[in-house]
């Protein structure tokens, strides 16, 4: 690395490096930002310049992922090395030497969103030298299935490698494998940002893995997972339990306990004819019957959403907009004299941690359930979506489960479950006259509560502390 890139690496990387050659298998175990993919790229590049004729396979969570980040970190190393630059081609998919293309490469792999495990498997297969090496980036996220024909691949060769690394989002998966169950068969590094470690990545910015820990504390899954690189204690891949969704089935409020919180409306525009159209109302911690619609056109739905509007006096209306769907629907509202805001699940988020809308909402939505929030009994639909729906890390990013395919495990369309989020779209102001010291409710609940009200609030809301 010295030598050929003029790089100096950090203690950790030196020991990364040194391992390499009498090392297999390596798993580099980290949190947010220390820096695991640069020494991939330094030892992809290192077998291919020293190795005859070798193979590598590289794969991610995701071909943009891929694309992104490793496949660029290696466009940027080669770049910096001159001798890299006569001997090697970079391609948007394949590595090549100039003088032997068909048998001295690196390829990037993937496989589609919908591939099951048997193509998964087959992301890969096929590679057969004496010099072989498989590459697993973000492997926290990467099926088990993925990894298995490496391992076969290791059995034929002369020299063999797998080498991974990841944050540790999964409690499954080829790096969870290797940090528990298959540890005695890895060499694990574990690269942490904790400002406590004297170990730690320097890459990783002391005050703001502080920041982190106060804001959110050391047991929060995401601090656990971006901050100290740990494994979360338990599953964090669905939003919420059974339990969860029985319990707020049960819960009962006096008027008083949300009489001064805002009445919000969300409104979810049914896409296609088996879907429906959902009017979800929301006062504080309580959720009201929603109103269902089917087969309705815009004006249809406009005037039903604006007679809910004036007979409950609802403070605000957010009606979904993703798709141009609802834009029908806020037009007509607005010639009846009501002022909905559009949505977009794709949107950017409030808080960075989310890496859309749609996860904003939905884990705002799930808090506020498992901080004492109430829905309507026997909404089936609102609890088997709520359960099942799961979610995963794109980089640092907690990102839900792509919609269709919830649509298709669950059966039907998440139509409730997303009416309900969009009532935590954007903070709305309190109804008139309230003061936010007279709630007799230890949920006193305000998710955007300003820095002058906060001492007020009696129970502090952390949309990632349960």
């Amino acid at each position: 690395m010295r030598e050929v890139f003029g790089a100096t690496p950090d203690p950790q990387q030196d020991e990364i490096l040194r391992a390499f050659p009498s090392s297999p298998r390596i798993a580099l175990k980290g949190s947010k930002g220390t820096g695991k993919t640069c020494p991939e790229a330094w030892l992809a590049w290192n077998f291919l310049l020293t190795r005859p004729h070798p193979k590598i396979a590289a794969t991610s969570i995701s071909a943009e992922n891929l694309a992104d980040n490793l496949w660029t970190e290696m466009a940027h190393w080669r770049n910096r090395s001159k001798l890299l630059e006569a001997a090697f081609t970079w391609t948007k998919t394949r590595i090549f030497a100039n003088d032997h293309p068909e048998t001295w490469w690196m390829s990037a792999r993937s496989w589609s969103k919908t591939a099951d495990k048997q193509q998964q498997s087959a992301t890969l297969a096929g590679l057969h030298a004496d010099y072989i090496m498989f590459l697993l980036d973000e492997s926290g996220g990467i099926p088990d299935a993925v990894m298995a024909s490496a391992e076969a691949a290791l059995s034929s060769c002369k020299e063999g490698h797998l080498l991974q690394g990841g944050n540790p989002t999964h409690l499954e998966g080829p790096l969870y494998r290797a940090c528990t169950s298959e540890r005695n068969l890895w060499r694990i590094f574990e690269m942490t940002g904790d400002p406590d470690d004297p170990k730690r990545s320097p890459r990783v910015s002391i005050e703001w893995a502080k920041a982190q820990i106060e804001k959110y504390g050391r047991d929060n899954p995401w601090v656990l997972i971006n901050v100290f690189g740990k494994f979360p204690p338990s599953s964090i891949n669905t939003l919420l339990g059974p339990d969860d969704m029985a319990q707020a089935a049960k819960r009962s409020y006096r008027d008083s306990d949300i009489e001064f919180a805002p009445r919000i409306l969300g409104v979810d525009v049914a896409r296609f004819g088996d879907d429906s159209s959902i009017i979800f109302p929301r006062q504080g911690l309580v959720s009201f019957n929603p109103i269902q619609l089917r087969n309705v056109d815009s004006f249809q739905g406009a005037g039903s959403t604006a007679r809910k509007w004036g007979d409950w006096n609802a403070d605000a209306c957010f009606v979904d907009d993703s798709g141009g769907y609802g834009a029908g629907w806020i037009d007509a509202m607005r010639q009846l004299g009501r002022n909905p805001i559009g949505i977009s699940f794709a949107g950017e988020p409030n808080d960075r941690r989310y890496f859309n809308k749609r996860a904003e909402m939905y884990f705002l939505a799930a808090q506020w359930i498992k901080d004492g929030g109430q829905i309507p009994p026997d909404c089936t639909e609102l609890t088997s979506a709520m359960t099942q729906i799961t979610y995963t890390f794109k980089g640092d990013r907690l990102l839900l489960e792509d919609k269709a395919q919830l649509k298709e495990r669950l059966g039907f369309s998440p139509d409730h479950a997303d009416a309900l989020a969009l009532t935590f779209a954007q903070p709305v102001a309190p109804r008139q006259g309230q003061s936010m010291g007279r709630s007799k409710h230890k949920f006193d609940y305000d998710p955007f509560a300003s820095a002058d009200l906060a001492g007020s609030v009696s129970a502090s809301y952390d949309p990632m502390r349960g």
